[in-house]
């Protein structure tokens, strides 16, 4: 109740700011009808700065729209966004310890030798600042299922810290279980880092929790707190999953910490879900995408490399980097390594996608692959979890199935995994969901691979949930022009959702 009660006194106090920004604007307006004058310019430059500054124009559009049928509302929340995103000290703490980071992201120049002619991976090791490693050990879990009893087990082995970051973290018997075994470490002295996000835990944990974990020997961080006052920076969330075990082990994927992700109590059929266990040089990658974030909400390391490890693995396995995308600074990075896969593809490009609510960039490359000869597969879920995002990723299927992409749905239930593989050759997998809170407002991780054995396990996964599901056809799913109008307009708001 507590938690319920935190939401509503943080959205009402964001509707007072609106609110009140609304009041003295007509105030002034009555008092100095010039003010009218000098909005309209100053609607009017805001509009064409979204233009010019659009990483997106299906992202944008809704805000030019509700600018021409709302401006004053629509510029006030706006501004209010804009603002808050300047002056915010939690944003600046942000982009500080991203910057800071960078000293420890160090590229090796004897591998980048091997794939200096791979643009893909020059993408995301230059430009992006995470090394590709080579001397690495992969397992892909398909379910969330398999993993348990294996995160349970490297959690008992911990010697020297434990990492933790998950968007949502849930009583049962997935945390619990977790969660007694951190107590153990803990008295061990083991030091242990917990992080949730807070929005994401808002009807899952109580409000305090910090407070009892830190009584049995656990720090513990919210992200991004849900406060009175605190602005539509709200909007961000941490939607990572990031398990980090003595700087030797990570785990990552699409599962939270709760027991729907390991097929116990699931409202939505079969939960299809998947996990990463990473051992080599990789996993530093994930120690400090941790450890920018735990510095972010309150500063506590000097220096991150107290908590690097030498690899004990010397034989390479491909190429692989874990990398991580933060809504903040202008690149759209796992949107961009979905469309570099899509492109580089030449035989097929397989896909899994809780949401699939995409822009016309990503569109366009799906189409133009299938019509170049790529088998396009994509899966989303045979039962929704919210049914009105499910109606938008249904308005995807005419089009792209029009273009000569395979669409299906998986009949037993869920698809929460974020899956990409190509050609035998490359994959990620991650938390990115192919929608706009992923892909723009959210921050994410993900780990690229190319050339590595996981990839066949990857494969086999795809191609036996595929076996399991339903192809939709362009005839059987041609909608009646209501259905499309209101399709239509959901689309253009769905950055919003």
């Amino acid at each position: 109740m507590k938690t319920i009660f935190k939401l509503l006194v943080t959205f009402i106090c964001l509707l007072a700011q609106i609110s009140f920004t609304y009041f003295i604007y007509l105030t002034l307006e009555q008092k100095y009808p010039i003010i009218r004058i000098i909005y309209s310019f100053f609607c009017l430059w805001v509009i064409l700065k979204i233009i010019k500054d659009s990483r997106s124009y299906s992202f944008s559009l809704p805000w030019i729209i509700i600018f021409m049928l709302l401006p004053i509302p629509g510029s006030i929340i706006y501004l209010t966004i804009r603002l808050d995103k300047k002056l915010n000290g939690f944003i600046r703490r942000i982009a500080k310890e991203e910057k800071f980071n960078k000293q420890y992201l160090i590229q090796d120049k004897n591998i980048k030798e091997k794939y200096k002619d791979n643009s893909s991976m020059n993408y995301i090791s230059d430009f992006c600042k995470f090394p590709i490693t080579t001397n690495n050990k992969v397992k892909y879990y398909p379910l969330g299922d398999d993993v348990f009893e294996t995160m349970i087990n490297e959690l008992k082995k911990a010697k020297e810290f434990i990492f933790l970051e998950y968007f949502i973290i849930d009583s049962g018997k997935f945390w619990d279980s977790i969660l007694e075994v951190l107590k153990e470490k803990a008295k061990e002295g083991v030091e242990v880092r917990v992080m949730y996000d807070d929005l994401g835990c808002i009807g899952t944990l109580p409000v305090g929790y910090p407070r009892k974990l830190k009584k049995m020997g656990i720090k513990c961080r919210p992200f991004n707190s849900l406060r009175p006052f605190a602005g539509v920076v709200l909007n961000n969330r941490d939607h990572r999953k990031i398990l980090v075990i003595d700087g030797k082990v990570a785990f990552s994927g699409g599962i939270n910490l709760a027991d729907e992700y390991i097929n116990l109590n699931s409202k939505y059929g079969h939960w299809k879900d998947n996990a990463i266990k990473v051992e080599g040089d990789a996993v530093w990658n994930y120690t400090v995408m941790f450890l920018t974030m735990w510095n972010a909400v309150k500063k506590e390391d000097s220096s991150y490399i107290r908590y690097k490890r030498l690899s004990t693995i010397t034989k390479e396995n491909g190429f692989m980097a874990p990398y991580g995308d933060n809504p903040l600074d202008g690149e759209n990075v796992g949107e961009n390594v979905y469309l570099n896969i899509i492109n580089n593809s030449n035989k097929y490009v397989y896909i899994f996608t809780p949401y699939l609510i995409i822009d016309s960039d990503i569109v366009d490359a799906l189409i133009l692959a299938a019509k170049r000869g790529v088998d396009v597969r994509i899966v989303i879920p045979g039962i929704p979890d919210k049914k009105m995002v499910y109606t938008i990723s249904k308005s995807y299927i005419e089009p792209l199935s029009k273009g000569g992409v395979k669409v299906y749905f998986y009949t037993p239930g869920f698809v929460h995994s974020k899956v990409f593989i190509s050609d035998d050759i490359r994959a990620t997998v991650g938390t990115f969901n192919m929608d706009y809170r992923s892909l723009y407002l959210h921050f994410e991780c993900g780990c690229y691979f190319e050339n590595v054995d996981v990839i066949k396990d990857i494969k086999k996964d795809l191609l036996n949930t595929i076996d399991k599901s339903k192809l939709v056809s362009l005839k059987e799913y041609k909608v009646g022009p209501l259905k499309s109008f209101w399709q239509s307009v959901l689309r253009l708001f769905a950055p919003f959702m």
